[in-house]
């Protein structure tokens, strides 16, 4: 069965956010166009860490050896809530990360997960055989904003717990450093 791709090259939107209540949460990835078609595909939270990670350790590898301009860091400016209906396409197995020199852009593909496994290959190609993905093209401008809303809605979680640094559930936890006295 061919894949099929969603495009998105300089969407007027591209951000992490969230669905539900701290503790149960379901994490997306959404990407919108001018046209008001909107994609969103559901990961984990530590994939969306690693993605702010990685694009922030991009952005700064290529400000320091390639002429590109690449702005330092980004305020976020995007507060808003992901547009709803939000109805995931697919749930991420695996993610590329890219930086097209003749664009001056980052790439960022999210591969959706399949019963076989994933061939890199597969991944930022322009394959038609493989999993269905989100490929988005952004300027490095809108990739800082992307990492700092990204860190932000990771750290709005659950407080972690001072002893074990497991998360506080709102009545609290079994804390492993209490030796399963409730914290």
């Amino acid at each position: 069965m061919p894949r099929q791709v969603h495009l998105f090259d300089r969407p007027s939107r591209f951000v992490a956010g969230t669905v539900g209540q701290p503790g149960d949460r379901t994490f997306y990835l959404q990407a919108s166009d001018e046209t008001g078609r909107t994609v969103s595909v559901a990961l984990e939270k530590t994939q969306v860490q690693v993605l702010a990670d990685r694009m922030n350790e991009l952005l700064d590898e290529v400000a320091g050896r390639a002429g590109a301009v690449i702005p330092p860091d980004a305020d976020v400016d995007d507060l808003d809530p992901l547009v709803v209906p939000v109805d995931e396409e697919f749930r991420v197995a695996a993610m590329g990360l890219a930086w097209d020199g003749s664009e001056e852009a980052v790439v960022v593909e999210a591969v959706a997960a399949t019963d076989e496994p994933i061939d890199e290959e597969a991944i930022l190609s322009d394959s038609e055989e493989g999993p269905d993905a989100l490929r988005v093209t952004i300027t490095p401008m809108a990739a800082r904003a992307f990492v700092a809303r990204a860190r932000r809605v990771v750290a709005a979680g659950r407080p972690p717990c001072p002893l074990c640094s497991l998360p506080l559930d709102p009545a609290g936890h079994v804390c492993p450093r209490q030796n399963g006295y409730r914290r």
